[in-house]
């Protein structure tokens, strides 16, 4: 059966470009913004949207992803309010991908079987889970296939040809190719050493490879989908968030939510121009 996944990435294949999937944490600043923001990456041209399950310890994120968690932390951002948000998305945008992505511990603690199907019933697409190896499938990888749930796994630099078959045994949706070693929005790869692990990866997976981490502009998000499969930007968004948000006051007005949906769509338009133009 075909997925809203497959769906994205067979439309930019036959298209002749990448795809872009953009990073934002549920809840920076608030939930009403994060709504809006949500909104404005689809009227911008996002393929798909990973939504960040805040959390107090985000140990592979660098510091505009972690002040974002622990800003959403701050306005009250749960793990359930996490899951309506997704739903009211889904309600609203029926065809675009929702990927939920972030750590194990909230989910633990609010429990694997109720989070998985309270997921599904969200309209949710996949799970990216950082700290969750292929050794601790049983936890929460298979159970989550089993309710149709992609299960997305991070490749890094230093994944070799030992370790590549063991990621890959059961990744679904596509896999993230992590550009860099470290932690999030600290540095960028260059497009010659993107292409040559993207071609050592395609040795494991016919799944589709979205390069991410690292990618702050239009030209890096265009150089990372003509070697891989598309582009996948967090921080450099995070940061468009966090610089537009007002000091001065404790609650966000709805122009100013506006004021940040719109610096944000206008950078994304961006990216989505930049990779729309590789062709072939």
């Amino acid at each position: 059966m075909s997925t809203r996944l497959d769906r994205v990435f067979t439309n930019a294949k036959t298209a002749g470009r990448g795809t872009l999937g953009i990073f934002i944490t549920a809840g920076d600043p608030d939930l009403e913004t994060t709504s809006l923001l949500m909104d404005a990456l689809v009227q911008s041209g996002a393929d798909f949207i990973e939504l960040g399950m805040p959390f107090s310890d985000p140990m592979a994120d660098g510091p505009a992803i972690q002040a974002a968690s622990l800003r959403a932390l701050k306005s009250g951002m749960t793990l359930a309010k996490t899951l309506e948000l997704a739903c009211s998305f889904r309600q609203r945008h029926p065809d675009v991908p929702l990927i939920l992505m972030g750590y194990y511990n909230p989910i633990y603690i609010y429990g694997n079987k109720r989070f998985l199907a309270d997921a599904v019933d969200a309209g949710v697409d996949g799970l990216i889970i950082v700290d969750l190896p292929p050794e601790e499938d049983d936890e929460l990888c298979i159970p989550a296939k089993e309710v149709n749930l992609n299960f997305i796994r991070l490749v890094t630099p230093t994944s070799d040809d030992s370790r590549l078959p063991v990621i890959l045994a059961k990744a679904s949706g596509f896999v993230y190719y992590v550009s860099v070693t470290g932690i999030t929005g600290t540095s960028s790869a260059g497009s010659n050493a993107i292409g040559k692990a993207v071609e050592q990866i395609r040795k494991y997976t016919k799944l589709p490879i979205v390069t991410g981490f690292g990618i702050r502009t239009p030209e890096q998000a265009s150089q990372a989908a003509l070697h891989s499969d598309g582009a996948i930007v967090g921080s450099a968004v995070v940061d468009i968030i966090a610089e537009n948000i007002p000091s001065s006051v404790s609650k966000i007005e709805l122009t100013h939510r506006k004021l940040i949906a719109k610096k944000v769509n206008l950078f994304v338009n961006e990216l989505s121009r930049a990779i729309r133009k590789k062709v072939g």
